[in-house]
């Protein structure tokens, strides 16, 4: 067999992303039905720049989810004869079977290796920026309502975290050194409870006067938040449904903990301007609770920074997952991720750019369409 022209492989590549192309037809037409009913969101379709931000990450987060199907060979498997292989090389043996990007050093199809690293940073980065969130919201909220020793205490730890760079500090938090004295999972022993507390507080402030249904929902989520506590930050789930290995424990954590103090700074701000209105008085007035008065009135009415940050906070957080990749400090030496794809193609690149490229196009082209996403949403909240 020949080796495909770059004609060929541009249509095979296109090709293999067929259900992408699906989801994403699927995903506008539902959302441009329901534009009307979905606030904010809706209104991203006065924006072209915000269209077009969407519309990539969208693309990345449905390859992700459809990456089993989309991937042409196992990201991990080497196959003799195709290291080093330039883009549209045939696979040996393999009758009509091609590296659409070519082989590593290691002789595995970058291809493949791209669209897998998509799931591994759609799965850290939001997710671990969410944490984030709720560390930040809970002790920001608190914080700005309530100015005392409390707030001075924070305040000075947040700034404490903020004096160190952020690339020394995820340097620090996943060298070995630092896994080795328990301190990933003690911070993620604390950290993981504010998303249980959020939402027993959430709904509990909410549903105060209706004890019967407030008890069985903030029940549910205590036992199943405490139950999923257990798995991801002591890997002690008597099921065995929910676990974190630890180098993906100390990543995340380490994201969290670097993310938490300026959420924490962004929503005190909010909370010291928003607890001065009028609809905040007459809360207070009514004699609504302070948790009903942080949750249901400051924080509703300080989402629109808070979404697009966290838009903006996931792009961060994707290039300084690269960056801990690129330097082998990631999930793990052999992840597709694209900070360790980048690294392994840097070794040759001056000889075969086809393994260093593509992952860089991808991590750049994500973090681009999330910082159009962050722009599309400033420009509609600021509409309101």
């Amino acid at each position: 067999m020949e080796r495909l022209s770059y004609f060929e492989i541009f249509s095979q590549i296109i090709g293999h992303f067929w259900p992408v192309w699906i989801a994403l037809v699927v995903f506008f037409i539902v959302s441009y039905l329901i534009r009307n009913h979905t606030g904010l969101y809706g209104k991203l379709f006065a924006s072209p720049i915000g269209l077009i931000g969407l519309g990539i990450v969208m693309f990345w987060v449905f390859t992700a989810i459809f990456a089993d199907v989309i991937i042409t060979f196992d990201p991990y498997g080497q196959i003799s004869g195709m290291k080093n292989k330039v883009p549209g090389t045939p696979v040996r043996g393999l009758e009509g079977e091609y590296y659409l990007l070519g082989g590593d050093r290691l002789a595995r199809d970058v291809f493949s290796r791209v669209v897998m690293g998509s799931r591994s940073v759609l799965t850290i980065a939001p997710a671990a920026t969410m944490f984030a969130f709720m560390v930040g919201i809970m002790l920001g909220l608190v914080a700005g309502y309530l100015p005392g020793k409390f707030d001075t205490m924070v305040s000075f730890l947040a700034n404490l975290v903020l004096a160190f760079p952020v690339i020394l500090l995820f340097y620090l938090m996943v060298s070995p050194a630092i896994q080795e004295t328990g301190l990933p999972t003690m911070l993620a022993a604390v950290m993981f409870l504010f998303p249980i507390a959020f939402f027993a507080v959430l709904v509990n402030s909410k549903l105060y006067t209706q004890p019967m249904k407030r008890n069985i929902i903030v029940g549910f989520i205590l036992v199943v938040g405490f139950w999923i506590y257990l798995g991801l930050a002591f890997d002690s789930d008597p099921l065995g449904v929910f676990s974190m290995d630890p180098n993906l424990l100390n990543v995340f954590v380490s994201v969290v903990f670097a993310n938490s103090p300026t959420i924490f700074r962004i929503v005190r701000s909010l909370a010291l301007e928003i607890k001065t209105r009028d609809y905040v008085a007459a809360a207070q007035t009514r004699g609504e609770g302070t948790w009903y008065i942080l949750l249901w009135e400051i924080l509703p009415n300080a989402r629109g920074p808070l979404i697009v940050d966290f838009c903006l906070r996931i792009g961060y957080t994707t290039i300084l997952l690269g960056t801990l990749g690129f330097f082998g400090l990631g999930v793990s030496p052999e992840s597709p991720d694209w900070g360790s794809t980048i690294n392994e193609g840097r070794k040759i690149l001056t000889l075969y750019p086809h393994g260093a490229v593509p992952p860089a196009l991808s991590l750049m082209s994500l973090v681009l369409g999330l910082n159009l996403l962050a722009d599309g949403l400033r420009e509609q909240s600021l509409k309101d």
